[in-house]
């Protein structure tokens, strides 16, 4: 959904992207319910539209979501990676070897080879609590839109 920020010929009009409450809560992998608490309690701007329904301009969200990131992780240890994502353990394939672990945090699932020791070591199993640690030099991006 767009919108123009303010009224100017149609040449020079502003866009913006702009989420219904749930789309963000998607985004941020969290439940619609926890972005309109966010809202009420005045951490993250809203808007209503004509019909009153409540929208996020994207601005607004990415610079929430940044936020987010730089709270500190009570559970994080002393580590150079960011990219931590907590999730569940859904699956392990073990051989003799190697072993491939699922994650599923929020929405995403992460796969994992690495040594079966490495699994036996940290006592995982289909359940546990697992956090994903990335660190990578590539990283690929997407769209997340059509354009």
């Amino acid at each position: 959904m767009t919108f123009p920020l303010r009224t100017c010929p149609p040449s020079l009009s502003i866009v913006t992207t702009t989420y219904r409450i749930g789309e963000a809560a998607e985004l941020l992998g969290v439940s619609a319910d926890t972005v309109r608490r966010w809202i009420d309690g005045g951490r993250l701007a809203a808007a209503r539209d004509d019909n009153g329904h409540r929208s996020v301009a994207g601005v607004d969200l990415a610079a929430f979501a940044r936020s987010l990131a730089d709270e500190p992780d009570t559970g994080s240890r002393r580590s150079s990676a960011r990219n931590r994502l907590p999730g569940i353990v859904t699956a392990i394939v073990r051989d003799t070897v190697m072993a491939q672990v699922d994650i599923q945090a929020g929405p995403f699932r992460l796969v994992s080879l690495m040594s079966r020791e490495a699994v036996d070591q940290l006592g995982l199993e289909v359940g546990s609590p697992a956090t994903a640690v990335i660190k990578s030099t590539t990283v690929v991006v997407e769209r997340g839109d059509d354009g």
